[in-house]
Parts: structure tokens; sequence; C-alpha cells
């Protein structure tokens, strides 16, 4: 039987995980945040959409697209920090808008998605950046090209231990 201290410590710490929960609504309002930034570039756009060049209609699509892909990981982080580490989301359960990974994505799962989400960032935002080549240094190109590869080998990495801890937890 346990000490009633120990067992007082426990539900403090077990309870404790309740402290994230500010954090992941801090994180919806940042969805807000993007969703503005999306209104902004359009109605920026807006009157010069019909002059706009090719090269400046692709730089805006890919900056749309990049701040989708930024929403997609806020919003992944929340869901499934929120589910893992705080607790169950019970309004998504019978759903039939819930995405189909939610409540089955786990830490490890995770990390694979963010990291995937982030080269695909930095993968866009180097395409952006090649668009417009003139405008940067070579030293600039240069780092912006290590980040991406450091960032790609960090997926890379990531995925190897994912696979050889799933391969000696099966045996």
């Amino acid at each position: 039987m346990k000490k009633p201290i120990e067992l007082a410590l426990e539900r403090v710490i077990f309870a404790s995980r309740w402290f994230m929960a500010p954090v992941y609504l801090i994180l919806c309002f940042s969805l807000g945040i993007i969703m503005l930034k999306v209104i902004q570039e359009i109605f920026h756009a807006l009157p010069n959409l019909i002059a706009l060049s090719i090269k400046d209609t692709l730089l805006l699509v890919l900056h749309l697209v990049d701040l989708a892909l930024i929403g997609n990981l806020i919003l992944m982080i929340i869901f499934a920090g929120y589910e893992n580490f705080v607790s169950r989301i019970e309004v998504a359960r019978d759903s039939e808008d819930k995405p189909n990974w939610m409540g089955k994505v786990d830490f490890s799962g995770l990390k694979l998605k963010l990291i995937a989400s982030i080269v695909a960032i930095s993968g866009i935002n180097l395409l952006e950046t090649f668009m417009d080549v003139a405008s940067k240094s070579d030293r600039d190109l240069q780092w912006m090209i290590t980040i991406h590869v450091v960032f790609v080998g960090s997926g890379v990495v990531l995925a190897l231990m994912d696979y050889v801890a799933s391969k000696t937890q099966s045996h």
C-alpha cells in the first residue's frame, strides 16, 4: 500500500499535465493569426492581381502554401500534443470531420510529421528564394541550402531511429 505522501505527490505530478492546456489554447490563437495573415496577403495582392507576372503569381501562391503548411503543423501539434499529453478530445470522438490520424499519432509519429512539415516549409522557402535568386547573396543561398539539407538529414535520422526502435521492440 502506497504512503499518503507518495499518492499525493503522484496526483500532483499527474495533474500537472493540465499546465500544457493554456499552451495549446495559445497555439489555437496563433492559427487565427495565420488566417489573418492569409487574408492580409490576398487583400494586398488583389489590386494588382491581373497585372501580376507569372513569377509574382507563383511567389504569392508559394507564400500562401507556406502559411497553410505552418497552420497544418500547428494544428497537428495542438491535436496530437493535447491528446497525447493532456486529455482525449471527446467532442471529436463521433464527429464525421475528425481527421483519421487524430488519436492515433503517438509521440514518434508526431516527430516524423513535424520534421516532414518543417522540411516542406523549408523547401518552399528555398523555392521562393530561387524564384528571386538575384536578390540574395551567394552566402545567404549557401546558408539556406545548408539549413534545408540539415532539416532533411535530421528527418532521415529520426526516421531511421524510429525504424530501428520499432524493430528492436518487436524482438
